[in-house]
């Protein structure tokens, strides 16, 4: 089915708690995408952020984002009272999110949530905790963390940062009340979202996920599953994860993440990953998975380098992992980021799997070189992107392009001014043969370097921070998109 979308993560709404939450302004971000004839909303990792900022650095592969948990909801469950919420100053923070900001008040309004809810709900938070076995861990883990003045895991005393026999249970009985919180938070999370997806999905809309493929190594899923990453005996990684120097940074990107023991997860059938999927299955209804082509081969960079130049490639699990989600998830629907250095095996490996590959257009336009990424060379089965997250956005690009360039896009597009490229590339984006076109909603609304979402290997204030104003949401844009659409049958 050719169908189309636009990518624009919960953080970006417009809200009036200084980031995007899953109420009214994620409610009506849908009646836009409806009014627009879209199909599909994608969004970014929806969890917890930790290092960064970065949605792509959780403290678990499993636990939501309390920010964007929606305060109004909370007061129409008499879970808060109006005056707690108004006596935040939101509004000198509403610009662009401030994280700093959120965390110093987010956990304790919602404390008083957890205060009055947690008898009202104690059936419900039950239910929830049989049903989300992994919710017992990361309760832990924030508790700790907590209780330690949020220091990483890496100093916690030997016998709790070995999980040595019994003191996991007795730091489980001290903390209790802690753990109970973060479970509630969870519980407050996934509820929410739940409804959340059932009004999206009444409007015929599909959710599309993102699973980074690593995790940070301050995060409940190294300490409590040590034995699959590459650590030594006092739990300090070898080797971790990044790019080879590349389109984005001449020294490569040093991400930092642990790399995975594939060898030891091959043993289990890959169980840990798989029941990630699981989950992520019951958030989503298509998964994109981040980095693909790191499944067919990694780069390692010793620990301790400050670059990623130094790093090597090292053979992923391949198509042995790419079998086992078969196996467990057959009708899945998933997305192969296969963005970066794309080998033969690596083209091999998202062919074989089936799963559509990503085009995106600001990486089409090479002067000397037909680019794969140009609309009239692809196949079908592959998702055509303005732009990702990690680039610029349409009008920063075109602004910044030499003029050799220019002159091939605008010939390419038959436009005649720069400014005229713009809608001309989601023009090109629509009309092309790929099953699926995802824009990126600052590239509907014209924006430049102000609204761009990252710049990799950077780490900045203005990463993650970008949110849209309520009022560039209009009537008028979203009868445009949709003419476009219906014109290209989307």
């Amino acid at each position: 089915m050719r169908s189309s979308g636009i990518l624009m993560h919960i953080s970006s709404l417009p809200s009036p708690y200084g980031i995007g939450t899953m109420g009214k302004a994620a409610r009506q971000f849908a009646d836009f995408l409806h009014r627009a004839g879209q199909h599909y909303w994608q969004l970014l990792p929806i969890g917890q952020t930790g290092f960064g900022n970065s949605p792509y650095q959780t403290c678990s592969t499993c636990a939501g984002n309390p920010y964007f948990i929606d305060p109004d909801l909370l007061i129409e469950e008499e879970l808060l009272l109006p005056s707690e919420v108004q006596a935040i100053d939101w509004e000198s923070h509403a610009e662009r999110v401030d994280y700093e900001f959120q965390r110093s008040v987010r956990f304790d309004l919602l404390y008083r949530a957890f205060l009055r809810g947690a008898d009202r709900y104690e059936r419900e938070i039950s239910d929830f905790r049989r049903e989300n076995p992994w919710v017992e861990e990361y309760a832990l883990f924030m508790a700790v963390r907590r209780s330690r003045g949020g220091e990483s895991w890496a100093l916690w005393p030997e016998e709790l940062r070995k999980r040595k026999r019994g003191v996991k249970e007795s730091y489980a009985t001290v903390l209790a009340e802690d753990m109970n919180f973060y479970i509630f938070l969870q519980f407050l999370f996934y509820r929410q979202w739940n409804d959340l997806r059932e009004y999206v999905h009444s409007l015929g809309i599909e959710i599309i996920g993102d699973l980074p493929i690593y995790v940070p190594y301050d995060s409940c899923d190294v300490w409590a599953n040590p034995e699959l990453f590459q650590l030594d005996e006092q739990g300090r990684p070898t080797a971790v994860a990044g790019c080879p120097p590349d389109y984005f940074s001449e020294d490569g990107q040093l991400w930092g993440n642990p790399l995975y023991d594939w060898d030891k997860m091959r043993q289990d059938g890959y169980r840990w990953w798989m029941e990630r999927i699981r989950n992520a299955s019951k958030l989503f209804d298509v998964i994109r998975i981040d980095h693909f082509r790191g499944l067919e081969s990694y780069w390692s960079v010793p620990f301790g380098e400050e670059t990623a130049r130094n790093g090597k490639w090292v053979k992923g699990p391949d198509h042995d992992f790419i079998a086992a989600v078969g196996r467990n998830f057959p009708k899945m629907r998933l997305i192969a980021e296969d963005l970066g250095l794309l080998t033969p095996e690596v083209v091999k490996l998202q062919r074989d799997s089936g799963y559509p590959g990503m085009k995106v257009l600001e990486f089409a336009f090479v002067p000397d070189e037909p680019s794969s990424y140009l609309p009239h060379r692809y196949e079908r089965n592959c998702i055509c992107y303005s732009g990702t997250h990690d680039n610029e956005t349409l009008r920063q690009w075109l602004e910044a392009l030499d003029d050799r360039t220019a002159a091939y896009v605008m010939e390419y597009l038959g436009a005649k001014t720069r400014e005229d490229c713009l809608w001309g590339l989601l023009r090109a984006g629509m009309a092309s043969v790929a099953d699926t076109f995802i824009a990126q909603m600052q590239d509907y609304l014209e924006l430049g370097a102000e609204a761009r979402m990252n710049e990799p290997g950077t780490v900045s204030a203005e990463n993650w921070s970008w949110r849209v104003e309520e009022s560039m949401l209009t009537d008028e844009l979203a009868d445009k998109i949709a003419r476009m659409t219906k014109l290209y049958e989307r």
